[in-house]
């Protein structure tokens, strides 16, 4: 995704989607079912247990479980307990006393006596071990306690850690909890919408219980949206945002270590900041306006500002009606400006040098994210050159025709064409990312500066990711006259620009930039097929909640 207008050609993805929500929903009703006369039956077990037990007011163990009142968590107090973090606990800490907070991801009663429940914070899990003894300050009602709680629910545990006999396959950490106290904070209602292990299952783990003659729950792309506070609970999409912010920290450091300044530009504007009608108008203060496009407009008036290098990372508004796997109406924009010396490959350079450091940094520091990803959504690792591939336009039209691709002359490429675009140039150089430029003119923003010996193409390139356009950036042009040209060209209101435009006209360096979507680079360096798995609450043609 880009600071400029996403290709139009769209490629409707809602109907891949489509068969396997209906198919999640209709299951997932008749889970919904299930689990409620379950969860009847277990609370109705309960109740005759109780009365067939001693209260438990008369155990006593009463005081090592239970449910916490509100006021008691209503920031009470500090009691200056040392909390453990699930990911923390291991071999060395066995014998260790210890208090963790954690979700109650599953739960096995034994017998009477004996129980476990394991124990979720954010991708970390550990298995608690709850056995009826008096030494242990622990009761059948204690035991009791702990599996009438409902799956999710938030719970305390106090105990010593020990070292299993067998290695654990079902939790991260590799030591068991000896429970001498457990709490709930806060109880998950008994039946959830959509059952986590459902939505974390692999594609692979689908095709072998259909072999088995079994039939799981698949839980669709809009179920899970419906319901997204549960579905980023699992494994792929709490690794899937780590990715996400690692890729924005190392874009805000690389470009800080290059002399960029970071500022931040208005989203309500005046005017499009792109040109065409693929903009959110509304009212401001009874004057008409619209969502910023881009910040492309006022990072410019920045350069004219003297800033020489400056960066945003902010939200970008887009009002096409694209149903595909890869747009999006908001997503966050990565966007530079800067200086240009001589010739506008200089951006291209720091593009290069910031994107191999962002896909070394991912490769080298984030193995634990990537694999849990690849676990549900498996996928080939990044292909990439230590000097990123640059062919122009008109070379990456020759390959598509030699391979039979028929192509409009002096057009866009559709997104068939980049995928197949990208198939061509990893078979012929070995490369997943590559940069193409000197795009026609008739497929730019008007303030794209015209090459000097041919004004039908531009001063201009895209960037790739697995056959995908993930950056679009330019020289700008810095000359008011030709700037004013271009915009009534383009069919822009020049009224609704004078500000833009007036600023190069105090003395503008020659300059250029670029843009990107955060979003899509998390989606392709990782090869998920859906830029919604990438947006934690995404904002599409027909989403607007939660």
């Amino acid at each position: 995704m880009s600071s400029e207008p996403p290709p139009t050609a769209a490629t409707a993805s809602a109907a891949d989607e489509l068969a396997a929500d209906l198919s999640a929903a209709t299951l997932s009703k008749k889970q919904q079912k299930k689990d409620a006369r379950k969860a009847e039956k277990a609370e109705k077990a309960a109740q005759r247990q109780q009365q067939q037990q001693p209260a438990d007011v008369e155990d006593p163990f009463a005081a090592n479980y239970g449910d916490v009142p509100v006021e008691e968590i209503q920031s009470k107090a500090i009691s200056g307990r040392s909390w453990t973090k699930i990911g923390d606990l291991d071999a060395a800490a066995e014998g260790r006393s210890v208090l963790i907070r954690g979700a109650t991801q599953a739960i096995r009663p034994v017998s009477k006596k004996m129980a476990f429940v394991v124990l979720r914070e954010s991708m970390s899990t550990v298995q608690c071990v709850l056995v009826a003894s008096a030494d242990a300050g622990i009761s059948t009602q204690m035991v009791r306690f702990a599996t009438a709680l409902s799956k999710e629910s938030i719970v305390d545990v106090e105990g010593v850690v020990s070292l299993p006999k067998e290695p654990l396959k079902a939790t991260t950490q590799q030591v068991e909890i000896q429970v001498r106290k457990i709490y709930c904070i806060n109880r998950a209602i008994p039946t959830l919408p959509i059952n986590l292990e459902d939505a974390a299952r692999s594609e692979a783990e689908f095709e072998k219980a259909e072999q088995a003659g079994e039939k799981l729950v698949r839980v669709g792309q809009d179920t899970r949206l419906n319901y997204r506070a549960i579905d980023l609970r699992t494994p792929a999409n709490q690794a899937i945002f780590r990715i996400q912010c690692q890729v924005e920290n190392k874009f805000r450091e690389f470009l800080l270590s290059k002399d960029f300044v970071g500022i931040h530009t208005p989203k309500l504007i005046s005017g499009s900041s792109e040109g065409g009608a693929a903009v959110f108008k509304l009212l401001y203060n009874g004057q008409p306006a619209c969502l910023a496009q881009s910040p492309q407009l006022y990072k410019q008036m920045a350069i004219c500002g003297g800033y020489e290098r400056v960066f945003e990372v902010g939200p970008v508004f887009r009002a096409e009606n694209s149903n595909t796997h890869r747009h999006l109406c908001e997503f966050v924009g990565l966007d530079a400006e800067m200086e240009i010396k001589e010739h506008y490959f200089e951006v291209c350079d720091i593009i290069d040098g910031l994107f191999v450091s962002i896909f070394k940094h991912l490769t080298e520091n984030c193995k634990k994210e990537l694999e849990t990803i690849n676990r549900q959504y498996p996928f080939e690792p990044l292909q990439y050159l230590e000097k990123t591939l640059k062919l122009t336009y008109e070379e990456g039209i020759q390959m598509l025709k030699e391979a039979g691709t028929e192509i409009e002359t002096m057009g866009d490429l559709n997104t068939e064409a980049e995928k197949k675009l990208g198939r061509l140039v990893k078979e012929k150089y070995g490369t997943d990312f590559f940069i193409l430029y000197r795009y026609p003119l008739a497929v730019r923003p008007f303030y794209t500066m015209p090459c000097y010996d041919n004004p039908s193409y531009t001063n201009s390139f895209d960037v790739f990711i697995r056959g995908e356009e993930i950056i679009s950036g330019a020289q700008r042009i810095h000359t008011p006259e030709l700037l004013a040209k271009r915009a009534t060209e383009c069919g822009i209101d020049v009224s609704t620009i004078s500000a833009y435009i007036e600023s190069f006209s105090y003395g503008a360096p020659p300059h250029g930039g670029f843009g990107v979507g955060l979003e899509r680079v998390v989606m392709l360096f990782c090869a998920l097929n859906n830029i919604r798995k990438t947006s934690m609450f995404p904002r599409d043609p027909q989403r607007l909640v939660p």
